[in-house]
Parts: C-alpha cells; sequence; structure tokens
C-alpha cells in the first residue's frame, strides 16, 4: 500500500506544533480525527511516531526519523514550485549536535570538518551541559552529543559513548616562558600555571602527577573553559595546563609555545549518541574517524 501523504502532512503539523490542540486548530479538524489519521500513518509505518510524557507529546527514534523524511518532502514539494519560477538549491540534511559548552572549539570542528560547507547539509550546533544535552538527545532533539566527560550508563540509559580523539596535554606558553632544555619539572618549578578546574579529568591527574614529581606548583587561575584558559595564557599570566589543540592558532603563529608534555596527561573526546535503529547517515560520516586535532610535534619531556 502507498503511503498516504495526507496522513504524513498530519503528522508533520502535529510534530512541529508539539501539541495535538494546536494542530488541529491550525489545520481546522477535530482533535480526535487528527489522532485518526496519526494512528493510520503509525499503522503503516509499523512504528509509534509519539510517545506522551505528561501532556507533552514527544517524538520517538522513528517520529524523528519521520519528521526528517517529512520535512524533506514538503520542503521539495514548496521547491517545485519556486523550481519552476526561476530555480532553488537542492533539499539538505540537518544534523543537530550538542556540544558541552567547555569542549574545545578546535576538536568540535575537526569532528565535523567531513560535513562542513556541503551545500546539501544543515548544521545545528546547540552547546550546554551535559544535565540539559543529554535529556535533548534522549528525546532526539539532537542526533549526538559531544563531550570529554564520558556519561554514566546503566540499563536505563540508552545512549552509547564512541571515543573519537585522544589528546596529549602539555604546557603551554608564551616563548620567553619557555627555556632551552628546561625539563617538565623545572617549568613546573619555576613558573605559575593557569588549570583547569576540579571537576575536569585533566586535573585529577595532573594533581596525582605532581604527587610523583613531588613538585608544589604555585596555581594563580583555575577555569572550566578552555578558551579562559588560552586568554590567560595569551596575558602572559603562566604556563597553561591545556591540550595543544586548544591553543592550535596561538602556536601556529608563534604567540605561545608547547613546552612540553606532562606524561600520563591525556584528554579524552567523546561522541554519545542513542543506539538506534536508524542510524543518522551523517553520523557515518564522522564517527570512527581519526581526528587530525594536534598543533604541532612535541619532544618527550625530560624530567
Amino acid at each position: 500500500m502507498p503511503l498516504n501523504y495526507h496522513h504524513l502532512r498530519y503528522f508533520w503539523a502535529v510534530a512541529h506544533e508539539g501539541n495535538l490542540t494546536r494542530a488541529a486548530a491550525r489545520l481546522n479538524v477535530s482533535q480526535s480525527a487528527l489522532s485518526s489519521q496519526i494512528q493510520k500513518l503509525e499503522d503503516r509505518l509499523g512504528h509509534a511516531l509519539f510517545e506522551r510524557r505528561g501532556k507533552q507529546l514527544v517524538l520517538t527514534e522513528a517520529g524523528r526519523v519521520a519528521l526528517d523524511h517529512a520535512d524533506t518532502i514538503f520542503a521539495a514539494g514548496a521547491e517545485l514550485v519556486e523550481t519552476l519560477k526561476g530555480g532553488v538549491a537542492p533539499p539538505r540534511q540537518v544534523l543537530r549536535v550538542g556540544a558541552l559548552s567547555t569542549l574545545s572549539r578546535n576538536f568540535q570542528v575537526g569532528f565535523l570538518r567531513p560535513i562542513l560547507g556541503r551545500d546539501d547539509v544543515e548544521l545545528v550546533v546547540r552547546t550546554g551541559s551535559l544535565a540539559t544535552l543529554l535529556p535533548a538527545l534522549e528525546s532526539h532533539e539532537l542526533d549526538v552529543v559531544l563531550t570529554n566527560r564520558a556519561p554514566l550508563r546503566d540499563a536505563a540509559t540508552p545512549w552509547v559513548t564512541h571515543t573519537v580523539a585522544e589528546q596529549r596535554v602539555a604546557l603551554v606558553g608564551p616563548p620567553t616562558r619557555v627555556h632551552p632544555g628546561a625539563s617538565v619539572t623545572d617549568l613546573l618549578e619555576r613558573h605559575p600555571l593557569i588549570v583547569p578546574s576540579f571537576d575536569s579529568g585533566i586535573r585529577a591527574s595532573l594533581d596525582s602527577l605532581l604527587v610523583r614529581l613531588r613538585v608544589r606548583p604555585r596555581i594563580v587561575a583555575e577555569a572550566d573553559d578552555m578558551a579562559m584558559i588560552r586568554a590567560l595564557a595569551r596575558e602572559d599570566l603562566g604556563l597553561a595546563v591545556a591540550p595543544p589543540i586548544v591553543m592550535r592558532g596561538e602556536v601556529a603563529a608563534g604567540t605561545l609555545v608547547v613546552a612540553g608534555d606532562l606524561p600520563g596527561l591525556i584528554e579524552t573526546f567523546h561522541a554519545v549518541t542513542l543506539d538506534r535503529r536508524f542510524p543518522h547517515p551523517l553520523l557515518r560520516e564522522v564517527l570512527g574517524r581519526p581526528i587530525d586535532a594536534t598543533a604541532q610535534p612535541v619532544p618527550p619531556p625530560s624530567y
């Protein structure tokens, strides 16, 4: 049986309104008639398209897939009319990305590079905390969440964490603070440090390293935002503890230099997705590929 596009349009209206009452008023039909049409579409597709959460209608995974296709179908219909008037661009796929607000922008660009600048792709990026991003992922408002903090998972959580990159952590600062032949221990003892805050995995590893090296450095600033750490390093406040990817532009320009790796310190980047029956096609292009996010080669540190 062919798909009934009248049913699909009703579903499309409800999905965008997020409310059966408003959609019924917009379409000038009764709520019962609208519910009946959507039920027929669900029967035809073999999947529930909405689930109720209190008074809210939330798209299921199949509903999100159906909405993406419906957007393309009805956009194509509108474009057909416009094309005959003068021509328009073809429809585009949409990838909705959530990113931890403190995450390196350079990493985000590296992850998304395969689809950047494509005429057939629209990219939507939202930033926030994991507490807001993961529920948005679970409700199919986002397709992937980028983070450097792997979320805990149990039997009740539906997401899958993909490790997509690991970057060494180094001491980075102005050239005047980096002396030829200086060991990492010397640098830690002589210069004030700009460090990540205590809720960072990097900070825990740094504190462990300092204990092993028996070094008690002077910490002049700590921040949970790598952009702020980069800015303070540019102001010559001290040496920054960060992945060189964060300072890639400054390192390339010579404004900052990488003094040396901090042994054993690694920042791991993750892409979190849902365990979906219908994977987003664009995710196949960005997952499972190496990300070239290094700033420059760094010689092994001396102690």
